[in-house]
């Protein structure tokens, strides 16, 4: 199953691409999708939907994770957080796959061990599990990371005979 993990940001949404096959992994893609400082926030969220647009055009994921967001001190910030996670989950919703959501800490247990794991945990892990990534962002190994976890997740439902969880709607 390829899936593609989604790292929501206004500046920068990270996007990352593994191959799932039951428990082994392997790396596809991965990178950014930056908006121009400056616009307006529609013109930067048209930009995100481009670019992850451009991300599923070119990799075909099967499956579609993001990580949930947390609420920030700055409401205004967490606003327009969350407009720029709305825009990565439609894009591949518009396409007809599934996007599961995953909160921060369900995607570092999956991956390092420990939900409160830093971003320097999960990026060591990340090159660990698929050392084919060589020199990642913060942001892609985020989103590397949220894929891992769908993966997980998905094969576990799998075995225990419920419906796959990234299985196009």
């Amino acid at each position: 199953m390829r899936i593609l993990g989604i790292d929501p940001g206004l500046q920068k949404t990270g996007w990352g691409i593994i191959e799932s096959e039951g428990h082994h992994l392997s790396f596809v893609a991965s990178g950014l999708v930056k908006t121009t400082k400056g616009l307006t926030l529609p013109d930067r969220l048209a930009e995100i939907d481009k670019g992850i647009n451009a991300v599923l055009e070119q990799f075909k994921p099967e499956t579609t994770a993001i990580e949930e967001t947390f609420v920030n001190v700055n409401a205004a910030s967490s606003l327009k957080l969350g407009a720029a996670r709305g825009v990565a989950m439609v894009v591949p919703a518009r396409m007809g796959l599934f996007v599961g959501e995953y909160p921060a800490n369900l995607v570092k247990k999956s991956v390092v061990g420990a939900g409160k794991a830093g971003k320097d945990q999960v990026g060591m892990m990340i090159r660990t599990l698929l050392p084919a990534c060589g020199e990642i962002s913060e942001d892609e190994a985020d989103a590397l990371a949220v894929a891992i976890c769908h993966a997980h997740h998905a094969t576990s439902q799998q075995l225990m005979g419920g419906k796959m969880v990234g299985a196009a709607r």
